[in-house]
């Protein structure tokens, strides 16, 4: 399972076109709200997530965590309890973990990123300690996969799905999708 957690405040782009391309790809992805199934937002837009945050746990079927960009969104899914709790089980059972836009920053502060590749929001890199910048849009080092922002969400997502379905199929989305 795929899980990828919304918080309050998320960037709206990141986190639906992150899970459509997934979906496409015809992955299982739960989408996790945090405090709630109804979660707003940075720009006002409501999302009704599979679950809340206290009717998951991080188990064998656990195969990534994503977490969407924006403010507070990203701040909001820092302070969860259950969001570090999937990040912590992801890299001690070598699960993909990914992040765009703020979100590398959640990354940087648990150290994550030392010596790493990563890219994020421009004017958020001093968050992501340790990390070799990346000035590419969407990077993938070891399990970790970041991405820029908004603009790149579609690349993101089909750079998540590739790691499943391989680039082949996830080539055929693109093309699906009349992406450049």
């Amino acid at each position: 399972m795929i899980y990828v957690f919304f918080a309050n405040g998320f960037e709206e782009v990141e986190a639906v076109a992150t899970v459509d391309m997934l979906r496409r790809a015809e992955l299982e992805v739960c989408t996790v709200g945090i405090g709630s199934t109804k979660i707003a937002g940075a720009h006002g837009i409501v999302v009704d997530c599979d679950l809340a945050d206290t009717q998951v746990r991080a188990d064998a079927s656990l195969q990534a965590v994503v977490l969407p960009g924006g403010m507070p969104g990203t701040l909001n899914l820092e302070k969860s309890q259950t969001v570090q709790a999937f990040i912590d089980y992801a890299v001690t059972h070598d699960r993909i973990i990914a992040a765009i836009c703020a979100a590398p920053s959640i990354l940087g502060h648990k150290g994550l990123l030392e010596g790493r590749e990563a890219t994020c929001f421009p004017g958020m890199e001093q968050e992501l300690s340790g990390a070799k910048l990346s000035g590419s849009y969407v990077c993938r080092d070891g399990q970790i996969i970041t991405g820029r922002g908004a603009g790149v969400a579609i690349d993101f997502g089909l750079a998540i799905a590739a790691e499943f379905v391989g680039q082949e199929k996830a080539d055929a989305i693109r093309a699906s999708l009349q992406c450049r």
